[in-house]
């Protein structure tokens, strides 16, 4: 059996005689379950202890911060590389200044970049009341033929059984079947279809909500709308994008282009896949005053058998492995923790931040997240650790990027954290 011992950090050290691989299952939730309110933040591949957090004193406020309004990046470069880079280093906590399209001058031959492939789907769609009244919606996941999970906005005051309609469209109607809430509903659509097909039709780019065009923007014609959807549905992916799943893009690879890619490569820089669908939870903030009692949305990933044995071999030559974003973090770690790199797939609903640790993770490569945000949580959590140094850290390098004019969030700028 493991032995609990308590750790000089206040964290609980849990020492074990086989690799948790090995462990049984029911031992293993007995020893979760008895530690209440706490959330494993490490242990796994070739290691024989597991460290728990026990001090639940880390709040969402530790993770807030003031931006200036006009530093959200409400539209995408003409250049996709041509964004700015902060690179941070954790060893220092220094800051250094670059162009996104330097990155292969600042990685090393034998790096491994773990792409997210995900693809984004035209999620966004508008349905109306037969009152009139707008209903504003997002598609979350296909239940069956004909049957979603659905976000709604507005629809506070209709009732199960109502039917909708797509603007426009009499091809399908939409009936609300089941208020599950916090706005989100089980819908069914008559005639039922593939969801992709409907969406292709009634659907446009989710961006998100933070996101707004200005009314100058929207009144420049009557084609402007479309002309706008045509450029978010191409900028709002990446260029490797290949499965369909997405309700949000993996924005750190928004910065990629074919080219830069290439370039890459003739480095000797390898690229691997990971596919983890961004879900609607991207977008909740985090409403609970303890960090500890968040509970984050789980969201499907895959992990390839070719992708497997890369990583597997990069861990075990020491060559240094780059995560691109916080989704492709969320994968590699979420395969830690069963104890081996193998081809699997299922949901994860891993919520990372301080003092977690990391075990496949060598680099990041992310975007500037909003404040309080599990985003960013987890990127402090990489700035130091297992410890809760890396809050100050992120402060730190967040306030320089204030003062330099990045560009924040989805659209914006990049940093890369060694």
């Amino acid at each position: 059996m493991p032995v609990a011992l308590q750790g000089d950090d206040g964290g609980l050290i849990i020492l074990v005689e086989k690799p948790l691989s090995d462990w049984n299952g029911l031992v293993y939730d007995k020893i979760i379950a008895s530690l209440a309110g706490s959330t494993v933040c490490a242990g796994a591949i070739g290691r024989r202890k597991l460290m728990i957090p026990t001090d639940n004193t880390l709040r969402t406020s530790d993770f807030d911060y003031d931006l200036p309004d006009e530093l959200i990046a409400r539209h995408p470069l003409a250049q996709r590389d041509r964004c700015r880079l902060m690179l941070l280093e954790r060893a220092t906590g220094r800051c250094s200044h670059y162009i996104f399209s330097d990155l292969p001058s600042l990685l090393r031959g034998g790096d491994v970049l773990v792409l997210n492939d995900t693809y984004v789907i035209p999620a966004r769609f508008a349905c109306y009341r037969r009152t009139g009244g707008k209903i504003e919606g997002l598609f979350i996941r296909e239940l069956s033929p004909g049957r979603w999970e659905v976000m709604l906005k507005g629809a506070g005051k209709c009732k199960v059984g109502e039917m909708l309609q797509f603007p426009g469209r009499a091809d399908w109607t939409v009936k609300l079947a089941e208020r599950i809430g916090r706005g989100y509903w089980q819908v069914e659509l008559t005639p039922a279809d593939e969801a992709m097909r409907i969406l292709e039709q009634v659907g446009k780019t989710p961006l998100p909500p933070y996101i707004r065009r200005a009314r100058t923007d929207r009144d420049r014609g009557a084609d402007f709308p479309d002309t706008i959807e045509r450029i978010d549905r191409e900028s709002y992916q990446t260029v490797y994008a290949s499965r369909p799943g997405a309700v949000a893009a993996p924005t750190a690879g928004l910065h990629f282009t074919q080219e830069l890619l290439s370039t890459l490569r003739d480095k000797e820089i390898e690229t691997v896949t990971v596919t983890l669908h961004v879900s609607a939870g991207t977008f909740s903030p985090v409403r609970t005053e303890q960090v500890a009692e968040h509970k984050l949305h789980a969201e499907w990933y895959e992990l390839s058998a070719r992708s497997a044995d890369l990583l597997s071999r990069a861990a075990s030559q020491g060559r240094r492995i780059v995560a691109v974003g916080t989704t492709s973090v969320r994968v590699l770690e979420t395969v830690a923790r069963t104890g081996a790199i193998t081809a699997q797939s299922g949901w994860t609903d891993l919520f990372i931040y301080p003092p977690a640790e990391f075990h496949l993770v060598d680099a990041l490569i992310t975007n500037f997240h909003l404040p309080r945000s599990t985003l960013l949580m987890l990127v402090a959590a990489f700035c130091s650790p297992g410890s809760t140094d890396g809050i100050k850290m992120v402060r730190h390098a967040y306030a320089e990027a204030i003062r330099r004019r990045y560009r924040f969030y989805s659209y914006g700028d990049a940093m890369l954290i060694l």
